[in-house]
């Protein structure tokens, strides 16, 4: 386990972050009406004319900010970050930059501030995913890597059209986004956390925008300097392209994958938080069926706990403002686990190096009140084995977390002779005698108190 002291330091405020560990991320927008991913106007390389449609016709009727926080806050989840503004560039508040906005739907409103206010009185902390990305803007330079109108640039040479760039100048683009940026900073009181999204350059090409997009084209440490004068408190990713001298992030952020172990930087631990889906999307995907099951994500949310790291679990909302029922069903599964063993997640975090992880399990630890939390992911047959001294020297007493019944702790001399005529020797161990069938529970877990 990486000590406080070891782990680098942060900016912002991490200790609400690194203690309340679970969080819900929100894609919601104008992609929620074809309902076939987020990135499908990029995907399809769609006009800004033929994408003009869902403008047109967003119409979320059934928006009810208040049940989306209570989904979340059932769930377990204690902070939410939602799409301010997507890639396609359409924005959820009322922005005195833009008329692509929510007001100027069908819609007819703001949406974010009610949704902001719906979570805070649910106890669950702000944050903003704001994309750096605008595939709207008339000032965005288009770019080769993943602009809808890429096609247009190998073809500009040959074609009377000309450079469909002509015009166009990131740095304004970059003044608009800079006072976005100050909007919801300014207007929205105290913001936990900022999230953006996301630089994509090499560096042979850092100052020719059409080819990709870093630091220099969203004037990072400009931004970076506004943002810890209007905000100073809060904790922001990783994705402004700055050097990391500039200590200008909070924390890392791997996406749609599983870290291996606690994520560091230069091998050095630092806060990190994994960003996943449901299924194969963000925004709402009506015919995407891999949803993963219950017992999957709580499994994820342990494993990123055990690493010393938080699991931000992703909703794409549908067109009329719901959460569809694989996304409630998901999270009242998971709302039900957490209700009895919140204590193994909230204020956790990897165990002391001392204690050797059992085979099919995880372990987390809370260091302010020392105990270790035993997540059993396979049931093992009446007696679990716990390796090493260091449980058999420190485990005071062993209960399931569930309901609080004592778990017995060492064998009888009979069970401990027939280990030895196997070849086991445990004298440097703590054998715990399970019940026979295992507890109805997505994954059990065992709450050994240390001395």
């Amino acid at each position: 386990m990486a000590l406080a002291s070891d782990i680098r330091p942060t900016t912002g405020d991490s200790e609400w972050f690194v203690r309340d560990r679970f969080g819900m991320f929100i894609h919601w927008g104008l992609y929620a009406l074809p309902a076939r991913h987020e990135w499908m106007k990029s995907r399809e390389q769609m006009s800004d004319e033929q994408y003009e449609r869902y403008f047109r016709y967003f119409e979320p009727d059934l928006y009810d900010p208040e049940l989306w926080a209570r989904a979340a806050g059932d769930a377990g989840m204690k902070y939410f970050v939602i799409t301010t503004k997507h890639h396609d560039g359409f924005c959820l508040w009322d922005s005195k930059l833009t008329d692509y906005k929510a007001p100027n739907t069908p819609a007819g409103r703001d949406l974010l501030r009610p949704m902001v206010d719906a979570f805070r009185d649910r106890g669950l902390r702000t944050g903003f995913y704001h994309s750096l990305i605008d595939w709207h803007h008339p000032q965005y330079v288009i770019d080769s890597a993943n602009h809808p109108r890429r096609g247009e640039l190998a073809t500009k040479d040959k074609t009377s059209g000309g450079d469909p760039n002509a015009g166009r100048d990131q740095m304004k683009y970059a003044d608009y986004l800079h006072g976005q940026v100050r909007e919801l900073l300014t207007q929205f009181g105290q913001v936990d956390l900022l999230w953006f999204d996301f630089s994509f350059v090499k560096a042979e090409h850092r100052t020719d925008f059409s080819m990709g997009k870093g630091r220099e084209a969203w004037r990072s440490d400009e931004l970076y300097r506004m943002i810890r004068e209007l905000q100073p408190k809060i904790m922001m990713n990783d994705r402004l392209d700055l050097p990391l001298e500039m200590n200008s992030w909070d924390m890392k952020t791997p996406e749609q994958v599983q870290p291996l172990g606690w994520v560091k930087v230069n091998g050095v631990p630092v806060v990190w938080e994994a960003c996943q889906t449901f299924s194969g999307s963000w925004g709402y995907f009506r015919d995407e069926f891999t949803w993963r099951s219950v017992e999957n994500l709580v499994q994820t949310l342990i494993d990123c706990v055990s690493k010393g790291g938080n699991l931000l679990l992703n909703v794409g909302p549908t067109g009329r403002g719901e959460f569809d029922a694989r996304a409630l069903d998901r999270l009242q599964g998971i709302g039900r686990w957490m209700k009895r063993h919140s204590r193994s997640i909230y204020g956790c975090t990897a165990a002391p190096d001392e204690f050797t992880c059992p085979r099919d399990c995880r372990l987390t630890y809370n260091p302010g009140k020392r105990r270790l939390y035993v997540h059993l992911l396979a049931w093992p047959y009446r007696h679990l084995l716990l390796p090493g001294k260091a449980f058999r020297e420190q485990v005071a007493y062993a209960q399931l977390l569930h309901d609080a019944s004592e778990v017995t702790m060492n064998v009888d001399q009979w069970f401990q002779d027939q280990l030895k005529r196997s070849g086991y020797d445990i004298s440097d161990a703590l054998m715990l005698t399970l019940p026979q069938n295992r507890p109805d529970e997505t994954v059990p877990v065992l709450e050994l108190f240390l001395k």
